[in-house]
């Protein structure tokens, strides 16, 4: 396993919406496997395929670790996730992303969404997620649509963040983890 740089928010392949993966095979368990190292390294509990700068439809989730009981979900990939049902109750929590370095804020979310998925054997599943997996699988897929979570943000929140998300499109914040500027330049955390 290896763990892969992650790029930050303003590279161009977060802004595109990734394609279905087709292929089941062994570099595509190699890669999930690849992801899930990252993921961990940079101690994530989320983590999109087009965040490591390929573009395709894959995400991983692991809330084990999460402090309440309700938050806690085991480690599992979702191959061209769709979000099918979300609830009506919403609840606001805040957020961040390793795509945007030390940038976190409250956004709005459904409690609870319907999500069907391929596993890494290609089986077709779906399942019904809540509070933080539920939070965690949104932010996700919004990756794979392009979408970021400060965009989800209301247009004043966006005006007061604008000097910080400045600075990281500049790159100008570190990270413990490798990180693709938007540039394309390589950062290494030991920088």
């Amino acid at each position: 396993m290896a763990v892969l740089p992650i790029y930050n928010c303003y590279h161009p392949v977060l802004k595109k919406k990734t394609n279905p993966v087709t292929e089941f095979n062994q570099e595509l368990k190699d890669f999930v496997n690849n992801l899930y190292e990252t993921m961990y390294e940079a101690d994530g509990v989320g983590l999109a395929a087009n965040q490591v700068g390929e573009s395709k439809s894959i995400i991983v989730v692991d809330t084990s670790e999460a402090s309440e009981a309700k938050d806690s979900h085991s480690p599992i990939v979702m191959i061209n996730p769709v979000i099918i049902n979300y609830s009506d109750e919403i609840i606001e929590y805040q957020e961040g992303c390793l795509s945007i370095p030390k940038f976190y804020e409250d956004v709005d979310r459904p409690k609870e969404i319907e999500v069907r998925y391929f596993d890494i054997d290609m089986k077709e599943l779906s399942i019904t997620a809540d509070y933080l997996f539920s939070r965690v699988i949104q932010h996700e897929v919004d990756h794979l649509n392009g979408i970021l979570f400060y965009e989800r943000l209301s247009s004043v929140r966006r005006v007061l963040a604008k000097s910080k998300l400045r600075k990281i499109e500049k790159g100008d914040y570190a990270t413990f983890y490798p990180m693709i500027l938007p540039n394309g330049t390589y950062r290494d955390p030991a920088e």
